[in-house]
């Protein structure tokens, strides 16, 4: 398979691991193939990305986008980190 070749993926609905169980969210089967999709497809991005055959597509294949001009306000930006702001907000909430 070329790396130009959609790739397409079957998946059991079934529950997946990564679905909360003590969070009292519902999630569909729908939902959690989608969530699969996703999580299975960007790793593919990630690892294309970083791999030395991709210098040689150029115009081919997942490119990383960088800014030309960046905004200096956003030079002192720090991502968060959702899942451990989560994290935080459950435990804050079993407190009270």
């Amino acid at each position: 398979m070329t790396s130009s070749t959609p790739r397409m993926h079957t998946y059991k609905r079934t529950s997946s691991p990564r679905s909360p169980t003590n969070t009292g969210e519902l999630f569909t089967p729908a939902h959690e193939e989608n969530v699969r999709f996703i999580h299975d497809t960007w790793l593919c991005v990630l690892r294309d990305i970083k791999s030395p055959q991709n210098s040689e597509r150029n115009d081919r294949g997942p490119q990383e986008y960088v800014e030309k001009n960046p905004n200096p306000n956003l030079h002192s930006f720090i991502p968060v980190d959702l899942s451990d702001l989560k994290k935080r907000n459950t435990q804050d909430s079993k407190k009270s």
